[in-house]
């Protein structure tokens, strides 16, 4: 399944956001939500991307599929770099790249009936006739395991976990190749987050799907990745092959990160350092000089409040951007 060509190229991606002051509104700085990310997604591969909220992992998102327009950087999406492109041609992309929400309830239109929420792409970028989409939606439903009689009741008739296989039905009407999947379980009941993850897991098999799948919960990213990318402040921090990433993590955020995961032997458990971390996370419209990761870093040195640390390969697949890593 996993030929290992590159589907999605993101190159030194920045999204920084202005900040506006004044009656005339003059820019007085930026926030700099995405500042200078690198990575590459696999056809075929579920690409994790994780860190706590609020790191940019979300606009990360949005920015490949290009709903923002990022400041700097590209975004080569199988060959076509879609920060060059215009409206039109965009939009005639569309339908190759999808994305699923994180809240079922916020992201599903409560006027509309799910048959028409889920056909509703059809007619856009397809122009099919209500009949043909009718047959579509149902078979959609089907594919996510809902009953597709249900095609003519309403959003708010259904539990949280049913709206977001909508959504997911919603997202794979137009046959994409891509999916972002931003948080897509952060909002559910926990017996219910693994069903979803199943079920997406199920249609990247069938139907030959590639995702980013976009978490601040570590160990469900462990379940679907095949590598996962770890950022913090608008940076990645780390890189590397799941199992990789999760046995020898080599950045100390890394590392805080999955102290806190549990294990579920109690005996390990019983042994384990918890690594805390002091402070808040700093905000994006002033992030430390340096790296950025040093107001909280248990280890940090003089270098790392000076020098950005460069994002480097440090084992064949595996990056991390922290002076204190031996290469």
């Amino acid at each position: 399944m996993h030929n290992g060509d590159v589907l999605l190229h993101v190159d030194d991606l920045k999204m920084h956001f202005p900040i506006m002051r004044g009656v005339f509104r003059h820019q007085v700085g930026a926030v700099k939500a995405v500042d200078g990310v690198t990575f590459d997604v696999r056809r075929g591969e579920t690409f994790g991307l994780v860190g706590e909220s609020g790191c940019g992992k979300s606009t990360t998102g949005r920015v490949i599929l290009q709903l923002y327009r990022p400041t700097s950087g590209k975004v080569n999406f199988d060959g076509l770099e879609l920060t060059e492109l215009k409206g039109e041609e965009v939009r005639r992309l569309r339908p190759r790249m999808q994305m699923i929400f994180q809240d079922p309830y916020a992201s599903l239109n409560p006027r509309l009936t799910v048959g028409q929420l889920i056909s509703e792409p059809l007619e856009i970028h397809l122009g099919m006739s209500g009949r043909q989409r009718a047959e579509r939606s149902r078979e959609l439903l089907e594919l996510v395991g809902l009953n597709p009689k249900f095609d003519r009741r309403y959003p708010h008739e259904f539990s949280g976990g049913q709206r977001q296989r909508i959504g997911v039905a919603r997202a794979l009407a137009l046959n994409p190749e891509f999916i972002i999947c931003d948080e897509p379980i952060s909002a559910l009941d926990v017996s219910v987050q693994a069903q979803v993850v199943n079920l997406l897991e199920d249609l990247q098999e069938k139907l030959e799907l590639t995702y980013l799948f976009i978490a601040h919960d570590l160990s469900m990213v462990r379940h679907i990745s095949s590598r996962v990318a770890v950022m913090y402040l608008g940076k990645l921090m780390e890189t590397a092959p799941r199992e990789e990433l999760y046995e020898n993590p080599l950045h100390p955020y890394t590392q805080a990160l999955l102290s806190a995961v549990p294990v579920p032997d109690p005996v390990i458990e019983a042994k384990r350092e918890r690594i805390i971390l002091e402070g808040d996370v700093p905000s994006p419209a002033s992030p430390p000089p340096g790296c950025v990761f040093n107001t909280r870093c248990p280890l940090a040195e003089e270098i790392c409040r000076q020098v950005i640390p460069e994002y480097r390969q440090v084992r064949p697949g595996h990056f991390v951007a922290c002076h204190l890593v031996e290469a």
